[in-house]
């Protein structure tokens, strides 16, 4: 562990997220405040009660929790408001960039319109550009628990609203739901100029990278971490640079690794793949961008060097424009040359 890192050090380090998904953002206090304003019924009598809640044995038990919260979630107004406390958060973590993930089916399937998701959502992303700094991309993503035909029929219920939206993703239950089922989708999908990422390779089997890498021509695979299971797999990541967007919060949580110094992230780095350090549910998983940074350095001994190479990465796997990405890279070097 680089002696010359330390929570302040991080907090103040200029970073992107490029793994949040903005409903597991979702706060347990913000939770009963749009309850009670929506007159919508919780299962839970407190905050304390849903904190305890928060003891996952697997994926499928944290997304139990994750829908039922998101009840709550009915106007333009909560998404507004969701959105703009992950911002404010991130701000004062120097998150400079940040490309959120959102679900809509979770929401139509509720009768909330597609419309009222993605406007206070987008509110939201520009008033935090124009106040707090930081740009944005937003990529909607496909419940691959749901069929590809109704993935399909969200995917032309967005355009629309193409301008506001950069790329698509692929989350929800990963086990029995390969990537290749959604091949027709992600291929129209690009045929409107969408960027593509998927979920791949966190409880799922590595043939699911491969799957999203060749079906969907992914740019990024989220999570990835069994990737290390196939070293062939782990060659073509390498030799092509394609970015894993790492949780490891939200690894340990879930009990994809047992602890945090079992994870390995460390690893990842070390074989030379383009890893990034991200949330991915903070309000669920005990932490925002500074806490996944701080407890990978924490519980992996990580240098100063692999600190740099996530944050760096983390830019440089962004879809952000070549001019703001470069502004902010060299914004990254003059922030380790000042702490040199």
């Amino acid at each position: 562990m680089s002696p010359d890192i330390s929570e302040t050090f991080i907090q103040g380090m200029p970073k992107a997220e490029l793994h949040i998904h903005i409903e597991g953002s979702l706060e347990p206090e913000l939770m009963f405040e749009l309850a009670g304003r929506n007159g919508v019924a919780l299962r839970y009598a407190s905050v304390e009660e849903v904190r305890r809640a928060y003891d996952f044995s697997d994926l499928q038990s944290f997304l139990d929790l994750y829908y039922e919260g998101m009840r709550v979630l009915l106007h333009e107004q909560d998404f507004y408001d969701l959105t703009r406390a992950y911002l404010q958060r991130i701000s004062a973590q120097n998150v400079r960039h940040t490309e959120i993930f959102f679900d809509p089916q979770a929401h139509t399937d509720r009768g909330v319109p597609f419309e009222t998701v993605v406007a206070g959502i987008r509110r939201a992303l520009v008033d935090a550009e124009q106040q707090l700094g930081i740009s944005s991309k937003l990529i909607m993503c496909f419940l691959r628990h749901l069929s590809a035909e109704r993935a399909m029929e969200t995917l032309r219920t967005s355009l629309p609203y193409r301008e506001w939206i950069v790329g698509v993703g692929l989350d929800s239950s990963e086990v029995g739901h390969p990537p290749e089922d959604f091949k027709a989708v992600f291929d129209e999908a690009r045929e409107h100029g969408l960027l593509t990422v998927a979920h791949a390779g966190e409880e799922g089997p590595p043939e699911y990278i491969w799957q999203a890498l060749d079906d969907l021509k992914v740019s990024r695979i989220d999570h990835g971490v069994r990737c290390v299971e196939d070293p062939k797999l782990v060659e073509r990541l390498r030799e092509e640079q394609i970015p894993l967007t790492v949780c490891p919060l939200s690894n340990v949580k879930l009990r994809v690794f047992d602890s945090i110094q079992d994870h390995n992230l460390k690893r990842m780095l070390d074989l030379g793949l383009c890893v990034t350090a991200n949330s991915d549910d903070p309000a669920y998983f005990g932490g925002y961008v500074d806490e996944n940074f701080h407890a990978a350095w924490e519980g992996l001994h990580l240098s100063r060097d692999a600190v740099y190479r996530l944050a760096k990465n983390s830019f440089w796997a962004s879809f952000l424009g070549a001019e703001r990405k470069q502004r902010l890279l060299n914004e990254l070097d003059d922030y380790f040359a000042s702490h040199s």
